[in-house]
């Protein structure tokens, strides 16, 4: 109970108080939305099991980031619905912001539980606690490029059929959609769910292209550089989180507020769902050049076949409906993004103390 003090204390406006789950493990949007948020003044309590599907001293770095800045991090999972239901209790929260997520494409072929478990069963748990909450809080939820699956119009649009997932991650995405729609139907929940296209920068997941083709790169490793059937290019709509963040409270605060009280619906909730995206697909050997001239060491290239694992050729997002609605506007290109990335990643193992794996 102590623990959670400071956030009746917070210098915040009274129908600002957040709880940012932060995902399975902190991740690189939890981290700086959170931090984000506290910096304007926002109540913000984090939520996150600190699972080991990457390095756990890198999630920890993160937590001790977030609680120098004054974000505490409640250590759980969503799925522990009694805790979930003692957080409510203990504080009113108006706003979720629901990062909690089993990302990542490939692991999904070696773990499919894990993302059931996150990403549907996760969800539910999440959306049961604030359908009965009173007031409701408003929730805005991560979504994934990936719903758009085999989608071949570029650039992809909101108005897009998701029918075709590649990936049992994205299958997972596209369910989280749909569960959103009900629960916003039947007990009016303020619902956002924002669509993320390869989101990078400092303090990001390991398992990301970027990450670990600059420490293979600093190794003297091979690095894979996939193409397409007949040599085609494989591209990515690379998003800078700094960019990702004012989406993210651009979505908060436009949210309206949810419509039902104790499980029961009142009224018409608002239900949405943006691309947040940079609009500038970049082929990922140009993404290995950069990292080449940053790093100043070249890459042993790798070209391999693009495998049949969940990963499609192309991302390229239509921001329009966000430009429009939440005043999106990326402006870092992956240049720039980069560049800031590679300063963090080199000052953060360069003691030769933490590992980078």
């Amino acid at each position: 109970m102590s623990q959670m003090k400071h956030i009746d204390n917070t210098p915040s406006t009274p129908d600002h108080l957040l709880l940012p789950l932060l995902s399975r493990q902190i991740s690189i949007g939890g981290t700086h939305v959170s931090a984000a948020l506290k910096r304007r003044g926002d109540g913000v309590l984090g939520l996150d099991n600190f699972n080991d599907y990457y390095d756990p001293y890198l999630k920890r770095a993160r937590q001790a980031l977030l609680e120098r800045t004054g974000v505490y991090i409640v250590e759980g999972d969503i799925n522990d619905v009694a805790l979930l239901n003692k957080l409510f209790d203990i504080v009113p929260f108006t706003h979720v912001m629901h990062l909690a997520a089993q990302a990542g494409v490939r692991y999904a072929m070696e773990n499919p539980s894990s993302y059931v478990h996150s990403n549907i069963a996760g969800l539910v748990s999440l959306l049961e606690v604030c359908k009965s909450s009173n007031p409701q809080p408003a929730i805005v939820w991560a979504s994934s490029s990936s719903v758009y699956g085999l989608n071949t119009k570029v650039p992809f649009s909101e108005k897009d059929m998701t029918d075709q997932p590649a990936s049992l991650y994205a299958a997972t995405k596209k369910a989280g959609e749909e569960i959103a729609h009900t629960y916003n139907h039947i007990y009016g929940l303020s619902l956002t769910g924002l669509r993320f296209f390869t989101v990078y920068g400092p303090w990001g997941r390991p398992d990301m292209a970027y990450f670990f083709f600059s420490r293979d790169i600093l190794k003297g490793k091979s690095i894979p550089i996939f193409e397409a059937s007949n040599h085609g290019t494989v591209a990515r709509d690379f998003t800078y989180i700094d960019d990702i963040v004012k989406g993210c409270l651009g979505a908060l605060d436009t949210a309206e507020k949810s419509t039902g009280s104790g499980g029961k619906k009142k009224g018409t909730a608002q239900l949405r769902v943006y691309n947040l995206g940079n609009t500038s697909p970049v082929p990922v050997s140009d993404l290995v050049s950069i990292l080449e001239r940053l790093l100043k060491v070249k890459a042993k290239r790798m070209i391999m076949k693009l495998p049949r694992n969940g990963d499609v050729q192309f991302t390229h997002a239509n921001i329009s409906l966000a430009q429009r609605e939440l005043g999106y506007k990326p402006t870092t290109d992956l240049q720039t993004g980069l560049k800031k990335f590679v300063q963090w990643y080199l000052s953060y193992y360069s003691n030769g103390k933490k590992s980078a794996q």
